[in-house]
């Protein structure tokens, strides 16, 4: 990859594109019913783009985010050995435009910049890469509100965010400073997080949004270990839910990271475990104000609900799968792209239904058309009500029993119909429902441990009793 003023020049030139991209996309969108009177509202994650990104004959330099490797089947709109190009990302805003859908106001949770070595990004390309992603997203919807949500990857070097100001974060207040109220760009600022209401309807009540730097407690961030809470966030999100309590606000938590275990790992905190304890106990806590949360950073598309210390279900949480297509040379498994749509109560802020949308990437390439499609509707793909906690509860049940075919529709959409055969055994399976249900570290454990008897499973349980201490340093590798 070059310096920073090519990554720029490359991108402008991309935006040029603009015009020709039109024939390119086959925008068709599906109309499915939504709940009557409901509002809605995009969410879009991990787009990922890699400026460097261009066909060519040698594969392994299709794009700087395969680090060396083959790109298995370059076409216009991507590979799954690269990140975004520009045109995937076009194709993808673009749909959502042209679906005809009335949307509030749009989530965006992170990641704009490629997964690429330190050595070949900087402090100015990634602000570079951010800025044009926001002015992007910006041309698209100039008249809608959207809340961004910083990544693990908007920053340099990756996963380093600090708790104190930054030229990062100073960059995206300025980029964001036409969705933002002056207080949401000041926190934004000093710690990349804020919060915001958003009036929806003229006859409903006000909606709070909370952008949580979920990357202050990342494992791989080194700047933030043994800091209790670092930029005070925890402390300030604790105010922030109280003041939405006392004026019976209703409040939904956005973030890039999720709380939780991981649904591919075992016994693996998507942040350090020390934090997730504190947020869950936080949640827990203020769960009746709290309507939803939303967040990407895995690729993939999964739930969580939030139990109370009794068992009873109390909040929906949601992990939107990802723009980009990349994966790993050493991952079997990659995610087609994918955008989504929430359908909510514009009184209680419940959140009712969502619509996943996907391109089929190996289809789009052979077509050289990017056709847009819907995957799922939740509440018909699992046969439930809608999205609040009990409803979730309930679907879990189903994906729990014996040879689910529940599971298996769950299983091939958390990939985004990247492979319609994939089967999980019962230690995925496990996995899976266990990071779906406990999201705190003792109810996880003992979720594993009853499901999965076998001796070494009974091991792994012991030694982890054995050193429970809710450690800042735990040095867990996450995805």
């Amino acid at each position: 990859m070059g310096g920073a003023r090519g990554v720029t020049h490359s991108l402008c030139g991309r935006l040029l594109l603009w015009s020709a991209m039109h024939g390119l996309v086959r925008s068709a969108p599906a109309r499915p019913e939504a709940p009557s009177g409901a509002g809605q509202f995009w969410h879009i994650t991990d787009l990922h783009l890699d400026p460097t990104y261009h066909l060519t004959m040698n594969h392994t330099q299709v794009c700087a985010s395969s680090k060396g490797v083959n790109a298995s089947s370059p076409g216009l709109f991507g590979d799954f050995m690269c990140d975004s190009p520009y045109k995937l990302i076009l194709s993808a805003l673009k749909f959502m435009k042209d679906s005809g859908q009335q949307a509030s106001f749009m989530i965006w949770t992170g990641d704009s910049p490629p997964h690429v070595p330190a050595k070949e990004l900087s402090t100015k390309m990634v602000i570079d890469i951010i800025g044009n992603m926001t002015s992007t997203i910006r041309r698209f919807f100039p008249e809608l509100q959207v809340f961004p949500a910083l990544g693990n990857h908007d920053y340099w070097p990756q996963d380093q965010l600090p708790a104190s100001v930054s030229e990062v974060y100073s960059a995206a207040a300025g980029f964001w400073k036409p969705w933002l109220t002056d207080e949401a760009i000041s926190t934004l600022g000093k710690g990349g997080f804020y919060t915001q209401t958003v009036q929806p309807s003229a006859s409903g009540p006000p909606l709070r949004i909370i952008s949580l730097n979920t990357v202050l407690y990342y494992a791989p961030n080194n700047v933030t270990l043994n800091v209790t809470d670092p930029a005070n966030q925890l402390e300030w999100l604790e105010e922030v839910l109280e003041m939405a309590f006392q004026n019976k606000e209703k409040v939904y938590v956005i973030g890039h990271v999720p709380v939780g275990y991981l649904p591919f790992v075992r016994y693996v905190a998507a942040i350090r475990e020390y934090y997730n304890e504190r947020l869950i106990e936080i949640f827990r806590r203020y769960s009746s104000v709290i309507a939803g949360q939303f967040f990407g950073h895995t690729h993939r598309d999964s739930i969580m609900i939030l139990l109370d210390k009794k068992g009873k279900p109390v909040n929906s949480l949601f992990v939107a799968p990802a723009v980009t297509p990349v994966k790993s040379h050493w991952q079997v498994d990659s995610n087609n792209p994918g955008v989504r749509l929430y359908q909510y109560d514009p009184l209680s802020y419940s959140v009712l239904d969502l619509w996943q949308f996907y391109l089929n990437l190996t289809e789009a390439n052979l077509k050289n058309v990017s056709d847009w499609r819907l995957e799922y509707v939740m509440t018909k793909a699992y046969g439930i009500e809608d999205l609040k906690p009990e409803s979730l509860h309930g679907m879990v049940k189903k994906l729990s029993a014996p040879h689910s075919k529940w599971f298996t529709k769950y299983y091939n959409n958390y990939f985004v119909s990247y492979d319609g055969n994939k089967f999980c055994e019962k230690h995925c399976r496990v996995t899976q429902l266990c990071a779906i249900q406990y999201l705190d570290r003792p109810s996880y454990i003992d979720c594993i441990s009853n499901e999965d008897t076998s001796p070494n499973e009974k091991k792994v349980r012991n030694h982890l009793l054995e050193n429970r201490k809710d450690s800042l340093f735990t040095p867990y590798a996450t995805a």
